[in-house]
């Protein structure tokens, strides 16, 4: 037999990340091949998870125990009382084996992920790595639940496109990680990634582009190979599909009304036509804000609307908490374009309008309108705050605190996502070996240390404080590997602000956390991660030459 995880020097387990609300030593299991999974009612996903995930990795069978030890699976709703909230979970142990309690399906899941880590970094990989008759593993009991309900990742295929079995990895490494939305970043101006079938022109011509800016758009270089692709309605259900079983929500973007060349490229009378040339344009291939954006006429408002039916198909409302939202953008809407219309100024005057920028806020209450007439919840980034909201519209913060502050104390949720603490695009070190530097050093401290919650905000104010995300830009990410960098280990940071309940940021013990990590660098190894190491980058990671943006400054008070 084979101790399968570390201690650390009391009998506790070593590493677990997030950490949990409680936990103690409960001696040691053993896990056999006898040993089974018993599943009550509402427990069947996880139990199909987990009898694959350690099915694969210990080369046991874990059907219905009938001669071992057991891994029982419980849904006990008066937990969510007792424990803290709907995903609240409790792992006991016995002279039987494990039992695995959660307030719902969801928080059984969670406690399995714990239950997983338990059983060490092997455990995390596809096939046993030599013959064990056992493994040995420290027993802990654990009452756990989240902080928050919103614990998000988005990711941009949009600028660099993400084959699905890569977007599929990503849902299983938010899974460890106990994320559960996922901000699906599909449109752009450079690319559109979604196929809607009665515009097949937005998959045919607005899916690629023929060559991509390497670097920052300062860069003299180019890769000039087309870049592109797209999912087919197939691919969207199967990934909405894979992330249900991991109690994930999929929160789909389609960028309106900035953000939009690629559309208009395949399009051209979505865009300012009295303007541009827009039979002209293609699909963008340099990085930045495109002047391009849709033109504020009835035309493009049917064209959408044909969009997002077909979007609200593929994206159910029913999945979970969080599956009636639909992302709309509305962020950096360029009006130059606007501000030269003669279609823009007279519909700015039928309206009776003041400006353009009331003009963009119109086009966002449409849809906010257009969404809850059908039971669906808009949410955008802070730039649609302008002008007002419907009630049950949410915002995601995205520059800086304020926008969150404002929309909470409007009454709207709000999603804290400020791109001077969780953009993960940003480099993590000041050294000239990070690769691509983007704007600020945001450190894995810094990560940790972010607390989504402004001070400015009242109890009940807090309380549209929904959760946070870290948010993954790809523009200078060309490749799975470079997500992975970018992306960890700071998002086991942001994992842990989300899920645990953490002192004040200038009270926490970052010195345990990097203990933890230590371990759990060893689970990203198995689960094939390209995080960024401690000490910096591999020399294979480096990008050196290719130009970037880098920026100076501490991340702001909140």
């Amino acid at each position: 037999m084979i101790d399968a995880t570390p201690h650390d020097g009391t009998g506790v387990p070593a590493g677990l990340v997030p950490a949990p609300r409680r936990l103690a030593p409960a001696g040691t299991l053993t896990l056999h091949a006898g040993t089974g999974i018993d599943e009550g009612p509402g427990t069947a996903r996880t139990a199909r998870w987990l009898r694959g995930a350690l099915g694969a990795a210990t080369g046991f069978p874990l059907d219905p125990a009938r001669e071992g030890d057991r891994i029982t699976l419980r849904v006990v709703p008066a937990l969510e009382t007792e424990a803290g909230g709907p995903e609240a979970y409790r792992l006991r142990h016995g002279d039987g084996g494990t039992v695995i309690e959660g307030a719902s399906p969801a928080g059984v899941f969670w406690g399995a992920q714990t239950f997983r880590q338990l059983l060490g970094a092997d455990a995390f990989r596809r096939a046993p790595l030599a013959r064990r008759d056992a493994w040995v593993y420290p027993a802990a009991a654990v009452e756990d639940a989240p902080r928050f309900r919103w614990r998000g990742l988005m990711l941009d295929v949009a600028r660099h496109f993400m084959p699905k079995d890569g977007v599929l990895r990503y849902l299983d490494l938010m899974a460890a990680h106990k994320l559960n939305v996922f901000h699906f970043h599909l449109t752009d101006d450079q690319g559109w990634r979604v196929e809607i079938e009665r515009y097949p022109r937005l998959t045919e011509v607005a899916s690629w582009r023929s060559r991509t800016k390497f670097g920052h758009r300062a860069s003299p270089l180019w890769d000039d190979r087309p870049h592109g692709g797209f999912y087919t309605r197939d691919d969207i259900r199967e990934i909405v599909a894979y992330a249900a079983e991991r109690h994930i929500t999929v929160v789909p973007e389609i960028d309106v009304p900035g953000h939009s060349q690629a559309a208009i490229a395949a399009y051209p009378e979505l865009g300012n036509t009295d303007v541009v040339d827009t039979a002209a344009l293609s699909v963008w291939d340099n990085w930045g804000i495109s002047a391009n954006v849709l033109a504020p006429t009835e035309d493009v408002l049917r064209f959408y609307e044909g969009v997002f039916e077909e979007v609200l198909e593929l994206f159910p409302a029913d999945a979970a908490e969080f599956s009636p939202f639909v992302h709309i953008g509305g962020d950096e809407c360029r009006k130059e374009q606007w501000t030269e219309s003669v279609t823009a100024k007279t519909r700015i005057a039928d309206l009776g309008l003041a400006d353009e920028d009331a003009l963009q806020s119109w086009f966002i209450k449409h849809f906010d309108r257009w969404f809850a007439a059908r039971g669906r919840r808009l949410i955008g980034w802070d730039e649609i705050l302008e002008g007002g909201l419907a009630p049950g519209a949410a915002v995601a913060s995205w520059r800086g605190y304020g926008g969150g502050i404002a929309a909470a104390r409007a009454g709207h949720d709000v999603v804290m996502c400020p791109e001077q603490y969780v953009y993960l695009d940003h480099r993590q070190a000041p050294g000239e070996d990070e690769p691509v530097p983007i704007s600020h050093v945001r450190t894995l401290e810094d990560v940790y240390r972010f607390e989504p919650v402004p001070e400015a905000l009242t109890e009940a104010e807090a309380r549209h404080v929904l959760g946070t995300q870290g948010n993954v830009w790809t523009e200078v990410m060309e490749d799975a590997g470079r997500v992975d960098y970018q992306t960890f280990p700071r998002l086991a940071a942001l994992a842990e602000v989300a899920w645990s309940e953490l002192p004040a940021p200038a009270a926490r013990d970052f010195a345990d956390f990097e203990r933890r990590m230590s371990e759990h660098y060893r689970r990203l190894d198995a689960l094939g991660v390209a995080y960024r190491p401690p000490a910096g980058p591999h020399p294979w990671q480096r990008r050196p030459g290719v130009l970037g943006r880098p920026k100076d400054g501490p991340p702001p008070n909140r």
